[in-house]
C-alpha cells in the first residue's frame, strides 16, 4: 500500500546527523553508524513504488483495512519486551537505543527494577522502543496487518511512535527527541510538586468546575497562579486531572460533591499536559528543528486536536504544543471510527505494553473494539 511497508522505522544515515548529541557526548550520526539497520524511506524498487501507489489510488473497504494504536507513559511494566527479541530487528533497536540513551534499555525492560522504568526519564524511551517492536511482532505474524494500515494514532510519548511507523520521523531520531522530551518533563515537574488524578464521572459530572473550585481551594492556601485542569479525555465521563498537588487533594476529599465515581491519583511525578510543562517546551523546540520530519504516509492522528497532520510544520508544531495541551483521545476514537450504520469497522492493533488503548476503545465505541487485538510484548 505505501513505500514503506516493512520496518518503517529503520535507522536513516543522516547527513551530519542534524548536529544532535546524546547525555555522553556521543553525535547522533555516531550513533546510527552503529546500527546495521538501513532506510527503508526509500522505495527500493521504482516498479514496486509504481505498483504501491496504484493500490493506493484503490479504495479499500473499511473490513480490508487496519489501524494502530500506540499506548503511552503509564504501559510499561518490568518484563516488557521479553518475547519480541526474536522477531526481526528488534534487538538492533534496543542496541541503537542504547548508544542514544546511554544505557541498555532492554535490561531494564526485561529486569527492572520497576521503581527505575517507571521514572519518566526511563519509562517513555521504554514504551517508545517496545510498542515499535510489537510492530515488527505483527509484520512477522501478520503481514497483511501492516500493508492495509490507513491509521495511526497515539496517546501521548505514543505519538512519536506512530508517527515512526507512519514514515513521518526516523526511529533513531524519533528515540531522541523522546529521550530529551522525558528529560525536560521531568526537569519541569521537579519545579513545582504537582501530579495527575484518573477521575471517572457520571453524565452530570461538570469537571471544569470541579478544577475551578480546586484552584480557589489552593488560593486559599497561598498558591499562586494554582493549576488544575483536564489533561486528559479518556473515554465517555472518564478522565485525568492534573495540578497542583493540593488541588488533586481537594478533588478525592470532595468526590462526591462533583459527582466523581472514583478518583486515583497517577503514578507520574507531574503534572503532564498542563502549563506547568512549559519549561520542557524549549528544549523539546531546539531538537524538532534539527529533525528530518516527512509528511505521513497514512493518517495520522494528532492529540491536541483530533485531527490528522498534514505536513511537517504542523507535525513539528503540535508536538510541541501537545506538551502543555490536553490529550483529545475520546475525540480522537471518534474521528477515527465513527462512520453511518453499516459501514464496517477496520481490524484495530494496540501495538505495546498494556491494553489501556483497548479497554477504551471499548467505552468509547463498541462496535469498533470487536475488531481490536492487542499484540503481546511479554510471551
Amino acid at each position: 500500500m505505501r513505500r514503506c511497508v516493512n520496518i518503517l522505522w529503520k535507522t536513516r544515515k543522516a547527513a551530519g546527523g542534524k548536529g544532535l548529541t546524546c547525555t555522553r557526548g556521543l553525535a547522533l550520526s555516531k550513533v546510527l553508524q552503529y546500527s546495521k539497520i538501513n532506510n527503508t524511506r526509500q522505495s527500493v524498487n521504482p516498479e514496486l513504488e509504481s505498483d504501491s501507489s496504484e493500490r493506493r489510488r484503490e479504495k479499500r473497504k473499511p473490513s480490508e483495512c487496519s489501524v494502530l494504536l500506540f499506548p503511552g507513559q503509564g504501559s510499561q511494566f518490568v518484563g516488557m519486551g521479553k518475547g519480541l527479541a526474536k522477531y526481526g530487528n528488534v534487538r538492533q533497536m534496543f542496541n541503537v537505543a542504547e548508544k542514544i540513551l546511554g544505557y541498555d534499555l532492554l535490561s531494564l525492560c526485561l529486569n527492572g527494577p520497576e521503581e527505575e522504568l517507571n521514572k519518566t526519564v526511563h519509562c517513555q524511551p521504554a514504551v517508545f522502543v517496545t510498542s515499535l517492536a510489537a510492530v515488527e511482532r505483527l509484520n512477522h505474524e501478520a503481514p497483511e496487518a501492516i500493508e492495509k494500515s490507513v491509521a495511526a494514532a497515539g496517546f501521548s510519548v505514543g505519538e512519536f511512535a506512530a508517527l515512526v511507523f507512519a514514515g513521518a520521523l526516523d526511529f533513531a531520531e524519533a528515540l531522541y527527541a523522546v529521550k530529551v522530551r522525558a528529560e525536560a518533563m521531568q526537569n519541569a515537574s521537579d519545579v513545582v510538586p504537582s501530579g495527575m488524578l484518573s477521575v471517572v464521572g457520571r453524565p452530570e459530572s461538570k469537571y471544569n468546575y470541579a478544577c475551578l473550585e480546586a484552584r480557589n481551594h489552593c488560593k486559599t492556601l497561598g498558591v499562586e497562579n494554582p493549576v488544575c485542569v483536564v489533561a486528559n479525555y479518556l473515554f465517555p465521563d472518564g478522565r485525568v486531572i492534573a495540578g497542583h498537588l493540593q488541588a488533586l487533594e481537594f478533588l478525592q476529599k470532595n468526590s462526591r460533591k462533583f459527582n466523581f465515581l472514583r478518583t486515583k491519583r497517577l503514578p507520574v511525578s507531574g503534572a503532564f499536559h498542563t502549563v506547568l510543562m512549559e519549561p520542557a517546551v524549549e528544549s523539546l523546540t531546539s531538537v524538532l528543528k534539527k529533525l528530518d520530519i516527512q509528511k505521513p504516509n497514512i493518517s495520522v492522528y494528532s492529540n491536541v486536536d483530533a485531527k490528522k497532520y498534514m505536513h511537517s510544520g504542523h507535525i513539528q508544531r503540535l508536538l510541541l504544543k501537545q506538551l502543555v495541551s490536553p490529550v483529545k483521545w475520546e475525540q480522537t476514537m471518534h474521528a477515527v471510527y465513527e462512520r453511518v450504520q453499516g459501514v464496517e469497522f477496520p481490524e484495530t492493533y494496540e501495538v505495546g505494553p498494556g491494553t489501556q488503548l483497548g479497554s477504551m476503545l471499548q467505552k468509547c465505541n463498541l462496535k469498533a473494539w470487536r475488531f481490536y487485538k492487542h499484540i503481546d510484548v511479554q510471551i
